[in-house]
């Protein structure tokens, strides 16, 4: 059993005063999301005298987000109340702005028809970010920037030259 007791109040938990009750009553007729409605919800119906196990049994939800609801607005008031947003680039290395700007440097080349070298792409962008990435971050940042036509190099780096034409002969040899 899990115990929550610290957490419980049995007392009526009254402490907006009735302007701030106003408001809140207002902010539920705007159109917001649910889960922000639901918070001001909780936060009414502790000032109407309910106390958190009853607000939490009436909401449907566990104890905990009750707690946290009434919490966030005693501490920070309505605005407290609002979600946080999810998503975005939690993890990236440059902003948006950043990576445009390193890209301009290259984009003057691959404007005037040369080919864009990935390796110098990628050594400047882990010079400016401070520590080594893995070839699909360049990748993907050139795919986030609108940058195709992506090509293969035209040959291994430790290409035999006399191995390749000699597997040549003995090929057409054998045809």
């Amino acid at each position: 059993m899990i115990r929550c007791h610290h957490l419980i109040r049995e007392e009526q938990m009254v402490k907006c005063s009735k302007a701030e009750v106003r408001r809140l009553k207002t902010a539920l007729r705007w159109k917001i999301a649910p889960a922000h409605r639901e918070r001001i919800q909780m936060v009414l119906l502790r000032e109407g005298g309910m106390t958190q196990p009853a607000i939490a049994e009436a909401m449907g939800v566990s104890l905990s987000t009750v707690n946290r609801a009434h919490m966030a607005y005693d501490h920070g008031g309505i605005k407290a109340l609002k979600p946080k947003p999810n998503g975005g680039r939690k993890h990236e290395n440059m902003t948006l702005a950043e990576e445009k700007a390193l890209l301009a440097r290259f984009a003057k080349a691959a404007g005037a028809g040369e080919l864009l070298n990935i390796h110098d792409l990628k050594a400047a962008y882990e010079k400016a970010i401070g520590h080594p990435t893995s070839d699909s971050t360049v990748y993907n940042l050139l795919h986030r920037h609108g940058w195709r036509k992506l090509m293969p190099r035209p040959f291994h780096p430790k290409r035999n030259l006399a191995a390749q034409n000699a597997f040549k002969k003995t090929v057409f040899l054998m045809l």
